[in-house]
């Protein structure tokens, strides 16, 4: 279990992790190469040739057969809603259908205009040899959106070109609820989270439980039924059947809390320290991340939707991003997502499930072993002088001590923390921190070296804080290092910084303000400046001051 846990667990109603979205993509494998494509053919098309105006045909019967499946079923073809977020509409859009949605029932199907890559055929339609090539292409493919007996609400994608792309959209807690509901359990759900759970443990239980088998009986079942030009015979004895891999996945980790209150208030201390620490120069970003021509994402963290009740934190990593936030009043989430299983060293077949629940569980206990260090950081007495004294390394070399109010020794610490590292696994090099560091300073590469940058680096090496990974140019923080540059820090942003900006340059308006309007931060600050300027005229040095 996590600090974080660990610390607010008195205020914790109860807690359970689960996957939430899970976007599965199928393809036949037998069909992503034309040669292949041509020898299906050969061998159970009777030697059909593949020109245009087959394929043509292929689309045609898929039309043909939806429009027969629709009435047959009951079942409305309608154009998707357009909009910013196609799926969140879609989703709402659909609500009505599932209301009295029976096992097994296509409730929907929307059609829609995509991008799909499908395979076409180079030259007339009569001729009888085209050249056969892959192309990206708009498209209508046709979202059936599914109750299925097991995972209730979900919604198959299928394109109805050759090769037959698909999608799959799952959502474990529509899984849970089914599983939950068989076995008894008393239960509050609301949309994509459980507020009240007769029996925590059994839950968490259950939700660990989830299998590749699982994923697979689902998606391959659906998939089988909307793909009606391939037979059951050539699913076996050619293996053209969907293999499903990772497009999409978000996992989440739910702590629900006794009271609103409580969640509250920790939610808006994480937002005012994350202001803070990692990027002061701009409010809305907490720690960013050097971001180079050929990178596509972003890699940084930003507060979202101030102006909403409930804000969130999302810290962008690769193809994905973790991001934390409360919902349903009483529900503190954190959730890493990614559209790409690799940035967390997992392969995308479906079979890796039981590993990438194992990476993105742990990437959720460093963010939240980070957001503890933020709220609460202590240091081990006498530790502050040790760090500040210098560090004679085995080679004899002397290497300066770290001092509180060095800006660059903050600006490096202010890169180190980001928690873009977290989310790429705690891991990166002397490039990934320069710029940050550079902006933190807020200084040019001519005013600040790299060399320099390294030498800086260095003294947090000598202190046992941070070490290059073995065989590689990567470096992580080790020990309280985290723990410590977090310290260094709030002391400097929190304590000295405000008090002395206080003391020697007040703002004018701030003496005729009356206390009742000031906020309760900056009251403190009033009163410990009142203070020592009592303490120094009780001593006689206001003067000599």
């Amino acid at each position: 279990m996590n600090a974080f846990f660990n610390h607010h667990k008195n205020s914790i109603q109860f807690s359970y992790r689960c996957f939430d979205r899970i976007l599965l993509n199928g393809l036949i494998q037998p069909f992503q190469q034309p040669e292949r494509v041509l020898g299906f053919f050969n061998t159970y098309r009777e030697g059909k040739r593949v020109t245009k105006r087959t394929l043509t045909e292929i689309a045609d019967q898929f039309q043909y057969w939806l429009k027969n499946r629709s009435e047959k079923w009951g079942t409305p073809i309608l154009d998707a809603p357009e909009g910013d977020d196609d799926e969140s509409r879609r989703n709402k859009f659909v609500e009505e259908y599932f209301r009295h949605a029976k096992p097994n029932q296509v409730v929907a199907i929307l059609k829609a205009r995509e991008p799909a890559r499908i395979l076409i055929a180079i030259g007339g339609k009569d001729n009888d040899s085209p050249h056969l090539e892959y192309k990206q292409r708009w498209v209508n493919q046709y979202n059936f959106y599914v109750n299925d007996p097991r995972w209730g609400r979900m919604f198959v994608r299928m394109c109805p070109y050759l090769p037959f792309s698909a999608r799959v959209c799952l959502n474990q807690h529509h899984w849970l609820a089914i599983r939950m509901a068989e076995e008894g359990i008393d239960f509050q759900q609301t949309t994509n989270a459980f507020l009240r759970c007769g029996n925590p443990v059994r839950l968490q239980e259950l939700a660990d439980s989830l299998t590749t088998r699982d994923l697979l009986q689902c998606g391959q079942k659906w998939l089988a039924a909307f793909t009606p030009f391939i037979t059951d015979r050539e699913r076996r004895q050619e293996g053209c059947q969907h293999r499903l891999f990772f497009s999409q996945v978000e996992y989440c980790d739910n702590l629900i809390f006794h009271h609103r209150a409580a969640v509250e208030e920790l939610t808006q201390r994480l937002l005012d320290l994350n202001r803070n620490i990692g990027q002061p120069k701009k409010i809305t970003t907490i720690f960013g991340r050097k971001v180079t021509r050929e990178y596509k994402g972003k890699l940084q963290t930003v507060i979202e939707d101030l102006d909403l009740p409930n804000p969130v934190i999302r810290s962008h990593y690769g193809h994905g991003f973790a991001k934390q936030y409360v919902r349903d009043d009483r529900l503190l989430r954190t959730e890493p997502a990614t559209n790409n299983v690799y940035d967390y060293g997992v392969n995308k077949n479906v079979e890796n499930l039981p590993p990438l629940r194992n990476r993105m569980s742990e990437i959720i206990d460093n963010y939240h072993d980070v957001q503890q260090d933020v709220l609460e950081t202590f240091i081990d007495r006498g530790q502050l002088r040790k760090l500040a004294e210098p560090t004679i390394l085995p080679s004899g070399r002397r290497v300066p001590g770290l001092k509180l109010d060095h800006p660059r020794q903050l600006a490096v610490m202010h890169s180190l923390v980001r928690f873009a590292n977290i989310a790429a696994g705690g891991r990166f090099t002397t490039a990934d921190l320069y710029i940050p560091a550079l902006d933190a300073l807020d200084v040019t590469e001519s005013q600040y070296s790299l060399a320099s940058f390294r030498y800086d680096l260095s003294k947090l090496r000598a202190k046992g804080l941070v070490e290059k990974i073995p065989h590689s140019r990567r470096y992580r923080l080790v020990g309280k290092g985290y723990s410590i540059c977090v310290a260094f820090l709030k002391l400097f942003e929190k304590i000295y910084a405000p008090l002395t900006a206080g003391l020697l340059a007040p703002f004018r308006g701030d003496r005729v303000l009356a206390e009742e309007k000031r906020c309760t931060l900056d009251r403190l600050y009033q009163h410990v400046c009142d203070d020592l300027d009592a303490l120094l005229r009780a001593v006689g040095l206001k003067i000599a001051a």
